[in-house]
């Protein structure tokens, strides 16, 4: 990958700069474990959760389960307000390995797939988010990854050129989005094979 010159630098937030599990706080609001994955798989479930990042509202959203599930009020209405317990803390060596690109005067930004109110407070609970060049989230511009679109609307706002572009995402799906788009792209499992990533791509660590 010798020849290859990457000018922009593309991360992606959940799972990758910060943890997100939507079981450390329904671990407590529904103790037992197969009663919640069934939550999980039929109430607010995955496919449910993404249309607050394309970017419906919370309480449309509540509204639609609560109209099917009202025994379950409750527990819908707990996604949202126990939010910040899904995301307790950063993975402090990717956000060091972000900082340190930033710090060497690399083009960093960040594309991700996130309601617009919940990233507002992704902000004031991480302020590091604010560091790179700017971020699309999906929920203000009602795109999600993987769409080619929201990738060619990232790159048109930010002036990235998609040849020199390497974006980073812990989602193949969304990763092999990015490549559609004409990025390079490298699945996050982990700081270590992200440094051999960003080494493989001519980017030393």
């Amino acid at each position: 990958m010798s020849s290859i010159e990457i000018r922009h630098i593309v991360f992606d937030i959940g799972r990758v700069l910060i943890h997100y599990d939507p079981n450390l706080p329904f671990s407590r609001i529904i103790p037992d474990e197969a009663e919640r994955q069934w939550f999980f798989a039929n109430v607010c479930s995955h496919d449910w959760n993404i249309e607050q990042d394309r970017g419906r509202s919370w309480e449309e959203a509540e509204a639609l389960l609560i109209k099917d599930h009202p025994e379950r009020e409750e527990h819908i209405r707990a996604f949202r307000k126990h939010w910040q317990e899904m995301v307790p803390h950063a993975y402090v060596e990717t956000v060091s390995l972000m900082e340190n690109l930033i710090a060497e005067g690399r083009d960093v930004t960040m594309l991700t797939n996130f309601a617009s109110d919940t990233f507002r407070e992704a902000l004031q609970l991480y302020p590091f988010l604010t560091l790179p060049r700017g971020v699309t989230v999906s929920g203000d511009v009602g795109l999600i990854k993987p769409d080619v679109a929201i990738y060619e609307t990232h790159a048109r706002n930010f002036d990235l050129d998609p040849p020199a572009t390497l974006f980073i995402d812990d989602s193949m799906p969304n990763v092999e989005g990015a490549r559609l788009a004409g990025w390079y792209a490298v699945h996050f499992t982990d700081p270590e094979k992200l440094k051999a990533d960003l080494a493989a791509y001519g980017i030393q660590r």
